[in-house]
């Protein structure tokens, strides 16, 4: 696809946008700002709306990458087509033991709106359980109850203002804009199967199985950069500085008073901030940025070439992403998004936002339960008219189905680590994916499943033959195989800032303030405990927007009474 023209805040007025280090910018740069934000991703840009709501406040939001206006961005199916390139930070796991030693691969977005401008769009809140779990592990005040207020705060969604759904609000929540076919007759699988349909699977129960909410507006991407941060581009007290890359936190004593930045070719400038300084970088780049400014295990710094500043073992542990796996049929139905690139689509989406280009390619969610004895789902099923294998760099020359089970609840730990002090230097990372046997046992289990559902008559009258893994794969030590072999992570990596009041390897309090420090926070999908069950930007947008009322000390939103 080609990229758009036009720069991000385009039309806005009073906004200062620094474009890369004119005069404008190094002048707006040595202002001292109440607060410094660090990341214009999912968090990142609902905190710049929020905060600068306030007009008394001044604040400055700082991004690596560029502007949003490629059209790989805008066309919802063609989230792949970013990854690899210049609006990615394209980062990768070390050779992982338990996937026959493969590097895996995970994409990040380096644009305004980050990875909401990249991923594939999914509204998943995750199940009630995991907030409750999230206080129970020493962060009061996020239970579901709690934190249901702030996705509510958000949201504007089509269906309208419930117990558990907002209007009005900055996000447009949509439902697919041109359905595929092939949808209806998953659903009806499904059924047959024993997986029920639900109306609304972020609602009050998870399990079930429905189209996939999705955030879009009139079938184009609707990123947090279009959600909360263009239209605070109107502010003059918000200041947006494109291609600004915070290479570390600078301190006076315990206190943050600013950040390392590098633009271009030029040297290294300190940006002041008077409050605080608010780290939105996300699970890697946030315990990175720690990482180099000292705060971490000091051992693991000064091996890395980092003088330590403030010990904190915590940053960069606790890394938890959902791992999964594509089954892929091929089918007699044409009404795929085979072919989606030919022209005649690329030319019906831009002329009415519709067609298969409008797709999310996941377009119907399962959450089900793969053993007796589990609180809530442990696999969730991705399902499209696709071929989807490799992040979508492989292809095949026909029509396709594809169901991924995404295991939701991983046991597996890993970490973001320093592989020395240079902040151009990617991180290593590590995600231990399949070394707990329950997730094995969950996976392969969800591999079973995907087939019972694809063996029901609605989808068993257009299958022709099975790709992946292959008919012939049946046995547990077969499909256990094809699993390692082939196993992706599904970009939502979390939880190497833990949030807690009382865990020793927590990074930040409930209140989300770095422990033993001050005025430095961490407001992102890093803070996580435990990764939610489902795709993870729908939480990272609530935790900025309750982060928001933590920092501006405002009364928590009033909890519903739910029934």
């Amino acid at each position: 696809m080609r990229s758009g023209r036009g720069g991000a805040g385009r039309g806005a007025q009073g906004a200062r946008r620094i474009r890369g280090g004119g005069a404008l910018g190094t002048a707006e740069l040595a202002r001292v700002h109440d607060y410094v934000i660090v990341g214009a991703g999912s968090a990142g840009c609902v905190l710049a709306n929020r905060l600068s709501e306030d007009p008394s406040t001044r604040v400055l939001l700082l991004e690596a990458g560029g502007r949003d206006r490629s059209l790989n961005i805008q066309i919802p199916a063609a989230f792949p087509k970013q990854f690899h390139t210049k609006l990615d930070w394209d980062y990768a796991t070390v050779p992982e033991p338990h996937v026959d030693g493969r590097s895996l691969y995970i994409p990040r977005g380096k644009s305004l709106g980050g990875s909401s401008s990249m991923n594939a769009m999914l509204y998943v809140r995750g199940s009630p359980l995991d907030y409750d779990a999230w206080e129970a592990q020493g962060a009061p005040g996020w239970d579901f109850r709690s934190v249901l207020p702030y996705f509510l705060r958000s949201e504007d969604n089509v269906r309208g203002a419930s117990q558990y759904h907002g209007s009005g609000g900055p996000l447009r929540v949509s439902e697919q804009r041109s359905p595929r076919p092939m949808n209806r007759r998953f659903l009806a699988a499904c059924a047959a199967a024993g997986v029920r349909p639900i109306a609304d699977y972020n609602g009050p129960e998870q399990d079930g199985a429905s189209p996939f909410q999705v955030t879009q507006r009139n079938g184009r991407r609707f990123s947090a950069a279009d959600a909360f941060l263009r239209p605070a581009l109107k502010r003059p007290n918000l200041t947006l500085a494109a291609r600004a890359t915070v290479v570390g936190v600078e301190f006076e004593h315990d206190r943050a008073i600013g950040v390392r930045v590098r633009r271009g070719r030029r040297g290294e400038e300190v940006v002041r901030a008077a409050r605080e300084v608010l780290l939105c970088g996300g699970a890697i780049n946030s315990p990175q940025l720690l990482l180099l400014s000292g705060i971490g295990a000091a051992d693991e710094l000064r091996a890395a070439g980092v003088a330590p500043r403030h010990e904190l073992p915590g940053v960069g542990r606790n890394l938890q992403d959902h791992p999964f796996v594509t089954l892929i049929w091929e089918v007699t139905d044409t009404r795929t998004l085979y072919g989606a690139e030919k022209p005649r689509a690329l030319a019906e989406w831009l002329l009415r936002r519709s067609g298969p280009l409008s797709s999310t390619v996941a377009e119907v969610v399962a959450f089900v339960r793969t053993r007796g004895g589990l609180p809530a789902a442990d696999i969730q099923f991705h399902m499209g008219a696709a071929y989807y294998e490799d992040h979508g760099a492989e292809s095949y020359g026909g029509h396709c189905m594809v169901i991924a089970p995404v295991l939701v609840s991983p046991r597996a730990r890993g970490q973001v680590w320093l592989r020395s002090a240079e902040p151009e230097a990617k991180p290593a990372i590590i995600t231990n994916s399949l070394s707990a046997p329950q997730d094995v046992d969950s996976m392969v289990a969800g591999m079973r499943l995907a087939r019972e559902i694809a063996a029901q008559a609605p989808l068993q009258e257009i299958v022709l033959k099975e790709l992946k893994p292959g008919a012939g794969r049946v046995e547990r030590d077969e499909l256990e195989a094809d699993l390692r072999r082939r196993l992706m992570l599904i970009y939502h990596p979390v939880g190497t800032a833990r949030m807690s009041d009382t865990e020793p390897d927590a990074v930040v309090d409930s209140q989300l303030r770095v422990h033993g420090l001050q005025a430095l926070r961490v407001v992102d999908a890093s803070i996580m405990p435990l990764i939610t069950r489902g795709n993870t930007n729908a939480p990272t947008m609530m935790i900025a927007e309750r982060g928001a009322d933590l920092i501006r000390a405002r009364a928590p939103a009033a909890a519903p009474s739910l029934q």
